[in-house]
């Protein structure tokens, strides 16, 4: 039994957060939840919300009026796409090359729906010429669904091209970019995607439990001509937008909106905006190459071939003989620094090295490379010492 004195308060410990999420967050971010409480449906916040649609908008490159902050993890984004796009009855085909993948054929099961499963090893992207068979073998799909940036893996798959595939088909594609979104490009009306969720807690640094969402036009058609009631009544997308209208009209009360939690997001979007989209794509990369190049200096190899890696999240193999949960331990304690475990198939088998949003940074590279180059010598693991900081340097263009 836990022993509680009065007046115990939980303090953290500070840590290096180099996992798949959630990442460190901006010192801006973590201030903007400290200030002032008000109404969700106060005036100011109202406009804050107008705001952060705007932002959103920027951040998925979209004009998508149906744009906002579910207010829930990822997961609840997901959800939100499933619940209101699939009826019962439907055949989806899902395409599934990790964890992620599989969780979407959860959902459309749980919908009532029929999927169709495309399979691709895990670290591989979606192979759009399998999807392009599938759906010929079943013209009756009325939906697609596949993963942009897959966690579990580190892979990235080509959500321009499989969106044009789907849409051949005359189905309609619904996008998982929780960790895509601000680390990797992502143009929602440019490549035509109709429903996408991402998560709060990657590459934007905000705080856990909040999941950004979009529908285009061709998605909000198909929500309003359902033929059966949504079956979630909190992630109905017709209730909410009597919350997140447009104009700063009035709005009807639907749920209290995570109030200090939409602060962090707003200040988060705030920050990508003044980066720039495109920089923050190519600081993911910048990074993501020096760690690359200190990583295999070491002798470590990464999972994905490098056409197809996300920047942000690098699934790095374990060597032969080490114990990879030992590693992390050591990591933890000694350096404050953590990464992560594979999942499913890959558990025992890999590292996950997180480069995301405010944790993307030299410091966070240097620090990785050194930790990890340090336990694994100790570890009499086969790493050469001495090569990854010089690798990465190169990188930078510093001399070592």
């Amino acid at each position: 039994m836990v022993n509680l004195m009065s007046g115990d308060s939980f303090h953290p410990p500070v840590r290096t957060l180099m996992g798949p999420g959630p990442s460190d967050m901006n010192p801006r971010v973590l201030a903007a939840m400290g200030r002032p409480i008000i109404g969700h449906l106060d005036p100011a916040f109202v406009g804050m919300m107008d705001q952060m649609k705007v932002l959103l908008q920027y951040a998925f490159q979209t004009e998508n009026e149906l744009t906002l902050p579910v207010s829930a993890p990822g997961s609840a984004g997901m959800e939100t796409c499933f619940v209101n796009l699939v009826e019962p009855g439907d055949k989806v085909v899902v395409c599934i090359n990790g964890v992620f993948g599989q969780r979407m054929k959860e959902n459309v099961e749980r919908c009532g729906a029929t999927p169709v499963v495309v399979e691709d090893d895990w670290g591989q992207p979606v192979d759009a010429q399998k999807l392009d068979s599938t759906l010929a073998a079943h013209p009756d799909a009325r939906l697609v669904a596949f993963v942009h940036a897959e966690t579990s893996t580190g892979a990235c798959s080509d959500v321009k091209t499989l969106t044009q595939v789907a849409h051949a088909h005359d189905c309609l594609v619904i996008v998982d970019s929780v960790t895509g979104l601000g680390g990797s490009e992502l143009r929602v009306d440019d490549w035509g995607v109709d429903a996408i969720y991402s998560g709060t807690q990657k590459c934007l640094s905000c705080t856990p439990g909040l999941s950004p969402v979009s529908f285009g036009p061709r998605a909000v058609e198909r929500i309003q001509s359902r033929k059966h009631k949504v079956q979630s009544w909190f992630l109905d997308l017709n209730l909410i937008m009597g919350y997140w209208g447009s104009g700063g009209g009035k709005r009807a009360y639907h749920h209290t909106a995570p109030i200090n939690a939409l602060y962090a997001l707003h200040e988060a979007l705030v920050l990508l905006h003044e980066e720039g989209l495109e920089n923050a794509w190519a600081r993911h990369r910048h990074h993501h190459e020096a760690l690359k190049a200190g990583l295999e200096a070491m002798g470590l190899a990464l999972l994905v071939e490098e056409p197809h890696r996300l920047p942000q999240l690098n699934a790095v193999k374990v060597p032969e003989g080490v114990d990879e949960a030992a590693v992390r331990t050591r990591l933890l304690q000694r350096y404050g620094l953590e990464i992560g475990a594979g999942l499913g198939p890959l558990a025992g088998r890999i590292w996950r090295i997180g480069l995301m949003g405010f944790a993307c940074n030299a410091k966070n590279v240097r620090l990785c490379l050194h930790a990890l180059e340090s336990v694994l010598t100790e570890m009499g693991a086969p790493v050469e010492r001495g090569a990854a900081l010089p690798a990465a340097e190169r990188i930078y263009g510093v001399t070592a």
